[in-house]
């Protein structure tokens, strides 16, 4: 089925596995997120390369939801700084998802690289993102997963545009959304702050959402002393708690900071970096930590009805008794009440296998491997394309 014949809601006509493997060549999984596994992939035609998203549907009703909603999402959207979707496929087992491939690197490995970084090179990359923003809702969608993760440099080149990514939690605007979304301490330097045990994850959120709807937060010294006053002045604006003096993303741009003169040529980079990077590795930690656990919530049913466990590779199996944490079923119904009294197995992985659970940081001409055939045979990367070098 190709792409733009999958419509949400109707009686479905699945693919074959092997029209998705007639197509594109499927490499390695280079990512693991919470609802999806990704890939590179190649058309076997034009041999140009693409990211593939690829949701299992055994792993719960939350999966199947995320992969449905960011379908919708994104067949809805077509923006320069938007990654977009050529293809969609869904078997009985799958839905697959193929996207712009995006050969740069997360915005903030980027900045560590560079030796020198100011506040105009940031002011670039936020002008981006907030075109992107106020496309998204002039659309009335709300992507609700902005963060250093899902901004990423469209190609290698100096002047290479910012794309974002990841639209699984975005939602469609009907009315005053409530629910809370996202981990705001996993994206690495966040100005809310909770002084609560790490592993102590319920109350951690509970009292960072707290302070995120007080306006609760500081421009901490020493790393915004050397920042000018009109950055802090967009932030500042931005972060206002009533809505109505809050600015839109469209007026944001318009801001000095963005289209005017007031962003500073001075270098920041290490004022800025190395706070950020030390607790951008530590969320990372957290965050290989919460997929795991996640992914074996989801798949808690299954399992209980198999009698089996699947341990993540590397990893080992800690059994935990618990008789005060709920264990949802992935499959319920929203707002069903959950047995406080469970026993799961949380993986947990090895050191030396977080690269299958987090980003890791790809090589500059990593061979593919095919996982779609009983042989590993490596998969040549396609020249780049004027369009790459367009940007």
């Amino acid at each position: 089925m190709p792409f733009g014949c999958l419509t949400l809601g109707e009686k479905k006509d699945y693919n074959n596995p092997s029209e998705v493997t007639d197509k594109y060549d499927l490499g390695q999984i280079v990512k693991s997120e919470e609802f999806c596994e990704i890939f590179r992939a190649k058309d076997k035609n034009t041999l140009k390369m693409f990211t593939c998203k690829k949701f299992l549907k055994k792993d719960g009703r939350k999966v199947r939801k995320a992969a449905k909603n960011e379908i919708l999402i994104l067949k809805m959207v077509k923006h320069h700084n938007i990654l977009q979707l050529v293809d969609v496929f869904e078997t009985r087992k799958e839905y697959f998802l193929f996207l712009e491939l995006a050969t740069g690197r997360e915005v903030f490995d980027w900045i560590l690289d560079q030796g020198y970084y100011s506040e105009r090179d940031t002011s670039n990359v936020v002008r981006q993102v907030l075109e992107a923003v106020a496309y998204l809702h002039s659309q009335r969608i709300v992507h609700r997963n902005l963060k250093l993760e899902n901004l990423v440099y469209f190609n290698r080149l100096k002047h290479s545009k910012i794309v974002i990514s990841d639209f699984h939690l975005a939602k469609l605007e009907k009315g005053l959304i409530k629910d809370p979304c996202g981990t705001p301490d996993l994206s690495g330097n966040p100005p809310f702050y909770d002084e609560m045990e790490d592993d102590d994850y319920d109350n951690h959120d509970k009292n960072l959402f707290l302070k995120i709807l007080s306006g609760d937060y500081e421009f901490d010294s020493p790393y915004w002393d050397d920042i000018s006053d009109s950055a802090k002045s967009l932030v500042a604006s931005l972060m206002e708690v009533e809505q109505d003096q809050r600015l839109t993303a469209q007026e944001a741009i318009n801001h000095e900071w963005i289209s005017g003169n007031a962003a500073s040529n001075k270098n920041i980079r290490d004022g800025v970096c190395g706070q950020i990077e030390k607790n951008f590795a530590k969320a990372k930690w957290k965050k290989a930590v919460r997929v795991t656990t996640m992914m074996k919530r989801l798949r808690a049913p299954e399992q209980r009805d198999s009698g089996a466990s699947s341990p993540v590779p590397g990893g080992s199996t800690c059994p935990v008794t618990s008789s005060n944490t709920p264990v949802p079923s992935a499959d319920a119904p929203e707002g069903t009440p959950v047995s406080t009294e469970a026993s799961v197995t949380l993986q947990v992985p090895d050191s030396q296998n977080l690269a299958a659970i987090i980003t890791p940081d790809e090589p500059e001409a990593d061979p593919l491997q095919r996982c779609n055939g009983d042989a590993a045979v490596p998969l040549q990367t396609p020249p780049q394309t004027q369009d790459d070098q367009n940007g």
